[in-house]
């Protein structure tokens, strides 16, 4: 366990709690936990360990929205396998080249992302509300492997924040899914860009168990619970919540980086 107060402690499970249920709704989770391992970790401590930490507990918290999304979301798992597939081989490519990144380049590129997934949540808010339009062609799938897989799952293991907005977006676009049901093919998705991720920042030694086992047990209960959240209500009243977290971090990584 690093060297941190009980307080910040008890932040960062709170965080991850908070996230794993923003993450299973609209995606983005990582625009929450990340920046807060960033903030709450001892100063001296390598990016490497932050964005492994951040893997570690997030792939239980994508997990259990994964489960609980494929048992009651008309899910096709065939696609998402492989376009997971593909994404696992991207995100270990992206956290190998992750581990020679430092806090001072990675909190900018956090907050450029952060304002770009903000401008699209407010210029597109119907963006996803209309139902599904059947089978996607295999030319969309090849896309979808393409874009969502080896691309956004390389910039998951490079960076990681926005994932899952991002490929809830792409599968959108891609496949012309609904909301939701891009929200539960992102969670599959999501478990294998995650898992080539942390499978290479554990083998560089980057993750700080003990912090992740713990935060890790907060992450799965919000991840069920925003999974269950989604399926009921959907996700329009959780833009809210997710433009004003995504524009507090952004103040407050600016804060960091340029004034304190």
């Amino acid at each position: 366990m690093p060297d941190i107060s009980l307080t910040m402690i008890v932040l960062l499970c709170v965080a991850a709690l908070a996230a794993g249920w923003i993450d299973a709704v609209v995606g983005g989770g990582g625009l929450l936990l990340l920046p807060v391992l960033l903030l709450g970790l001892p100063a001296n401590t390598p990016a490497a360990h932050a964005l492994g930490t951040n893997k570690a507990v997030a792939i239980v918290g994508t997990t259990g929205a994964a489960v609980t999304y494929a048992r009651k979301a008309p899910v096709n798992v065939r696609t998402a396998v492989r376009i997971g597939l593909a994404a696992l081989a991207g995100s270990s490519a992206g956290a190998f080249f992750a581990a020679g990144m430092s806090t001072e380049v990675l909190k900018p590129v956090i907050m450029v992302v952060l304002l770009g997934v903000a401008a699209f949540v407010i210029l597109r808010p119907a963006f996803g509300t209309a139902p599904a339009t059947g089978p996607a062609t295999r030319r969309r799938i090849l896309a979808a492997i393409g874009l969502a897989g080896l691309g956004i799952g390389f910039y998951d293991g490079l960076i990681g924040p926005g994932t899952g907005t991002f490929l809830v977006l792409a599968l959108t676009a891609v496949l012309h899914l609904d909301l939701v049901t891009a929200s539960a093919t992102a969670k599959i998705v999501n478990c294998c860009t995650n898992a080539g991720a942390l499978a290479t920042f554990a083998w560089q030694g980057a993750v700080l168990w003990q912090l992740a086992a713990l935060m890790a047990v907060f992450n799965l209960a919000g991840g069920t619970l925003g999974a269950h959240t989604a399926l009921k209500k959907g996700s329009g009243f959780v833009r809210i919540v997710l433009l004003t977290v995504v524009f507090a971090l952004v103040g407050n990584l600016a804060y960091e980086q340029w004034i304190a």
